[in-house]
Formats: C-alpha cells, sequence, structure tokens
C-alpha cells in the first residue's frame, strides 16, 4: 500500500471465518473507490490465564491491529461474530484499551460502521450492531449505517440491516455469503469510502 493513500480500517475478530469473509467483501467495496484503500486488521482471542502465549503474528489472515491503526485511519469498519446479542469479548477487549485515542481526540469526525456474522436468522445482529456503535459515538464519530437506497434490504430472506451487513453463517458457521449479503457488505464498504474521502475534502478519482 502507498503511504500518500487514506485507508479504511476493517477492524474485525472472527473465530470460524464468517466474519473474516465479510471483512475481505467489506474491503472490495472499499477498494473498488478509487483514491482510498482497505486496510484489513484482526484482534487476538482473549485468554483465561493471566499470561497471554499466542504469537504476536497471527498464523494467518490479517495482522493484529495497534491504536496506530486507529490514530490514521480516515475511517473505521468494526466486525464481530454475535455473542449472546453483543460484540465479541477479543474485539471488545482491543476497544477499551482505545482511551488514549479518546482522550487526544483522535477519532472524532471520522465516519465509522459496523458489521456481523450470527447462526441464526434472528440471533442478535441488530443488538451486536448496536453494541458496537455504542463506543464509536463515544469517541465521536460519524455513524453511518446502510440506506434502503439499498433494495437488496426489502427483499433479503438472509442478513442485512439499516445498522449494518449481516450474514446467517448457519448452526455450523459454514453457509457462504447469500449473494444479497454479499451485494449489501460491499455496497457498506463503498459508502464508507465515499463518506471518508468526502469528510477528507478529498472526491473519488474519476468522479
Amino acid at each position: 500500500m502507498r503511504d500518500s493513500l487514506p485507508y479504511v480500517l476493517i477492524l474485525y475478530y472472527s473465530r470460524h471465518g464468517a466474519t473474516r469473509t465479510m471483512a475481505e467483501q467489506f474491503a472490495a467495496g472499499v477498494e473498488s473507490c478509487l483514491g482510498i484503500e482497505a486496510r484489513l486488521r484482526t484482534v487476538p482471542p482473549v485468554s483465561p490465564t493471566c499470561e497471554a502465549v499466542d504469537p504476536e503474528i497471527p498464523a494467518e489472515g490479517a495482522i493484529y491491529a495497534d491504536l496506530d491503526d486507529l490514530r490514521h485511519c480516515a475511517a473505521l469498519a468494526l466486525g464481530s461474530p454475535t455473542r449472546f446479542g453483543n460484540m465479541a469479548a477479543p474485539l471488545k477487549y482491543f476497544i477499551d484499551s482505545t482511551s488514549a485515542l479518546w482522550l487526544n481526540g483522535a477519532l472524532v469526525d471520522k465516519p465509522a460502521t459496523a458489521f456481523t456474522s450470527t447462526s441464526s436468522l434472528h440471533g442478535g445482529q441488530e443488538t451486536t450492531l448496536i453494541s458496537m456503535l455504542l463506543p464509536l459515538l463515544h469517541h465521536g464519530m460519524v455513524y453511518a449505517g446502510l440506506p434502503y437506497s439499498e433494495t437488496d434490504l426489502m427483499t433479503t430472506a438472509a442478513g442485512g440491516t439499516p445498522y449494518g451487513a449481516s450474514h446467517v453463517a448457519g448452526q455450523r458457521s459454514d453457509q457462504p455469503l447469500a449473494d444479497a449479503e454479499r451485494r449489501l457488505v460491499r455496497a457498506q464498504g463503498r459508502r464508507l469510502a465515499r463518506l471518508a474521502l468526502a469528510l477528507n475534502g478529498m472526491r473519488e478519482v474519476g468522479s
């Protein structure tokens, strides 16, 4: 990636791969806009022991995020599976470490959004998205959901909410993204990228 381009930080936690797939589709939506990049980052699992034993770099997928990834982003997307209608503990643990950014107002006025994956259709998608919305508002970010101009919201029989993209992964977390789910998460990525460019006083290249 070129350092001169602004980037959308896509920060997610994924245990079985469904949220990671959404994050990758979100990144494709971001990078369909010229003049901005997607930066994929994840967070380590939370250990119940007193000493962390995982390596500093994960064996596969995105690398772990640090506070500078958030500090310098043009926009932020949070992704998490549902845990009893809430975001997963590893993502919450990382967000709880961002007090220094809050004290300095580092994220104020930056656009942000969220996406989620659940095992069942009514497994808490909307409450999970709202749980991720709350710390974003405390950071002074500008939340951007999915507008109903994305007509898949009116017809989807799987995931998709105005609060953000969602996916029904099935009981074994092995269901691929439905066509509507894929279109919605990509549209969410495009929208966040365009808002980031606009709020940074830039226009999409070629527009």
